[in-house]
């Protein structure tokens, strides 16, 4: 009879599948109540096709004054399919006078980015924009 012999990898840390559609609807809970959001007034630019989701450059401009009486407070970027649907939220003034945000974010697959703006009277904004991604970052084993 011959022996066999195996390795066996174990991980202290637990896995993570992609986010659900229920875990985003929980993000945007935590982060606005159940308060209405309308769809419009923020444009989002990501590159139509990512080769690499481990560094895509997002571009988030919410149309805004940005005065005293009319401006941005945050901007949330949320995603359906990664580990964490919250991928960047921004706090903003009226000082920062201008209502965008660049950075780079890590995608793990083809989706639909959504960025919520909430404005200084408490109302609700959104856009959303869809790349696919040929090589995925946040991949879970």
């Amino acid at each position: 009879m011959a022996a066999t012999s195996g390795v066996v990898f174990v991980s202290a840390l637990p896995m993570r599948a992609a986010a659900s559609e229920v875990d985003l609807i929980a993000a945007r809970t935590k982060l606005f109540g159940n308060r209405t959001i309308t769809e419009g007034r923020v444009t989002l630019e990501l590159p139509p096709i990512a080769e690499n989701g481990h560094s895509v450059p997002l571009k988030v401009e919410v149309d805004s004054p940005m005065t005293e009486a009319d401006y941005v407070k945050q901007i949330a970027i949320l995603s359906p399919r990664n580990p964490l649907p919250l991928i960047g939220q921004f706090h903003l003034t009226p000082q920062s006078g201008r209502a965008l945000v660049s950075t780079r974010i890590r995608m793990s697959g083809t989706q639909a980015i959504q960025a919520v703006a909430e404005m200084s009277d408490g109302s609700l904004w959104s856009g959303s924009m869809e790349t696919v991604v040929t090589l995925a970052a946040c991949v879970v084993l």
